[in-house]
């Protein structure tokens, strides 16, 4: 199978995976995430395929997305051998996915090219419109509220305290939206961030002055 019919086939499979995702981590969010990976690969010289491969899976192993993160990697890992990848290719995916995740800020950062581009790609579809509409997606499939002014913004969050305390949509930009312009990777990375870093602001400042005072 030559780097094209590798990248088909996964695409199907991982369109398959999420047809029922209701997460805002869905097929679309990977479709996104993965033209986007591939034209920053482009201009910053990363290997298109190792890109490809890591935004195409990155949320297969994730645990808002499969009850178990163990056996979702498992899958990846299986798939990627089905494919024809090399063992060097499929730890190279395998650590890009594994590593990536922003998990309240307790990842440590990532050191390949590779891995800071599929990152970026990743974290620019949790800025701007798209990623607005995502977080109140997340939070709505949560059970969390739009917003709660009686909750306190987290700075500092276990990843347990991240995925299962108490927040609200309006506090998730807080918790991590805002934080993502300064933790791109790459040139491109950080500049594609900057005007939708800036709607987030000018978002949420319509918001706290629409919601007024109590």
């Amino acid at each position: 199978m030559d780097h094209i019919q590798m990248i088909e086939e996964t695409r199907k499979w991982v369109k398959n995976q999420l047809a029922e995702e209701k997460t805002g981590h869905d097929w679309y969010h990977i479709n996104r995430v993965t033209k986007q990976a591939q034209e920053i690969a482009k201009i910053e010289g990363a290997d298109d395929l190792i890109v490809t491969l890591a935004a195409l899976t990155h949320d297969l192993i994730d645990d808002k997305v499969v009850a178990s993160e163990e056996k979702g990697l498992k899958n990846v890992e299986d798939w990627l051998v089905t494919i024809g990848t090399t063992e060097d290719q499929r730890k190279q995916i395998l650590t890009i996915i594994t590593t990536m995740s922003f998990k309240g800020g307790t990842n440590k950062p990532v050191t390949t090219l590779e891995a800071q581009v599929v990152q970026d790609a990743d974290r620019l579809d949790a800025l701007g419109a798209i990623g607005i509409a995502r977080t109140f997606v997340y939070a709505g499939s949560k059970g969390d509220p739009m917003y709660d002014p009686t909750l306190s913004i987290r700075e500092t969050l276990t990843l347990d305290e991240y995925r299962n305390g108490r927040s609200s949509a309006i506090g998730h930009f807080y918790e991590k939206l805002l934080k993502l312009k300064d933790l791109m990777n790459t040139d491109e990375g950080k500049s594609r961030a900057l005007e939708r870093h800036q709607f987030l602001e000018d978002f949420l400042s319509q918001f706290l002055e629409e919601w007024g005072q109590d």
